[in-house]
């Protein structure tokens, strides 16, 4: 069975990016990333699954949500608060990304649409995972990433359990059997 990790599916806003079974990183290892943009200028996404012991309101005790975890987004400005929500326009200077998801947008108006409606779609990260122009691509042509387009709003926001091992599954046989690889190899 041919068990390479190549990419087939060009990056673009809501795309997943998950990372090579073997990848051992501080902030990448069995990563799932939403891609927020991918252009000339570089992309930037979220690490949707490097969950902390934190709960948002322990960030901010003035926000109204209280069973929010938090993930680690990536290693560029950790000290921010970044996040994603199906809110849209009701949320000023939001940037659609695709489907129901929109990152940003005005951090009190955010609240108020939560406040009226607590079962909207909204994760939080610290921090974002950013490449420069061209890096993301060359990144891909290593196969360190595998661009995926098959994981609905529902299952970004909701996180099935080992959602990495998720999402390959979802890819077929070949990548469900990578899934099941040891993170290093001579584990095995």
């Amino acid at each position: 069975m041919d068990y390479s990790f190549k990419n087939t599916i060009r990056p673009k806003p809501g795309s997943i990016l998950l990372s090579d079974p073997f990848l051992q990183e501080d902030y990448f290892t069995r990563s799932v990333v939403l891609v927020c943009e991918h252009n000339s200028n570089g992309s930037f996404g979220l690490v949707l699954n490097n969950l902390i012991d934190i709960q948002l309101n322990q960030l901010d005790p003035a926000f109204p949500i209280t069973s929010k975890q938090v993930s680690i987004g990536g290693p560029v400005d950790e000290q921010n608060i970044c996040y994603v929500h199906s809110f849209g326009e009701r949320v000023e200077n939001s940037l659609f990304i695709s489907d129901d998801i929109y990152f940003g947008g005005d951090f009190d108006q955010l609240s108020e649409a939560f406040k009226n409606n607590p079962g909207g779609n909204l994760l939080f990260f610290l921090g974002y995972s950013g490449w420069s122009p061209g890096q993301l691509s060359e990144e891909l042509k290593a196969n360190s990433w595998l661009v995926i387009d098959n994981v609905t709003p529902t299952e970004i926001y909701e996180q099935p359990s080992d959602f990495w091992k998720y999402c390959m599954n979802k890819q077929g046989k070949r990548f469900a059997a990578m899934s099941n690889f040891p993170i290093n190899p001579h584990d095995n």
